[in-house]
């Protein structure tokens, strides 16, 4: 399973870091990932890292403003945002996933963390 995400409020401009940690024993065996919802869309695809950490992946409205890490030691993902815009405003959703995690998929058994609220203003 995933929890403890914290989220907030911040500025333009400004920076937030996104939390995830898992339980299980089989923590560094899980794709991690990061979604979000914006009021009224779809939930999108953010970013992905391997399970070694190795390779990460993002989405072109984040790349470059945006980096996720993962620590296996503490079961632990992470989501740094910097630079965030108004368009960031969403709620933000981390995954686990025993398969793949791909921009239009998930693979396999996967778990959902609780959502956390990121506002931007303007």
């Amino acid at each position: 399973s995933a929890a403890g995400v914290w989220g907030g409020l911040v500025q333009a401009g400004g920076s937030l870091r996104l939390f995830c940690a898992a339980s299980g024993r089989a923590f560094r065996s899980y794709d991690m990932g990061w979604f979000r919802q914006a009021p009224g869309k779809e939930r999108e695809f953010v970013a992905v890292i391997s399970r070694s950490g190795d390779t990460t992946y993002y989405a072109g409205s984040v790349k470059d403003r945006f980096t996720i890490s993962r620590d296996n030691a503490k079961n632990t993902v992470y989501l740094q945002m910097d630079s965030l815009k108004f368009d960031d405003t969403a709620v933000y959703y981390c995954v686990v996933s025993e398969g793949s995690i791909t921009p239009s998929y998930i693979h396999g058994t996967h778990y959902w963390g609780k959502g956390t609220q990121v506002t931007v203003s303007s």
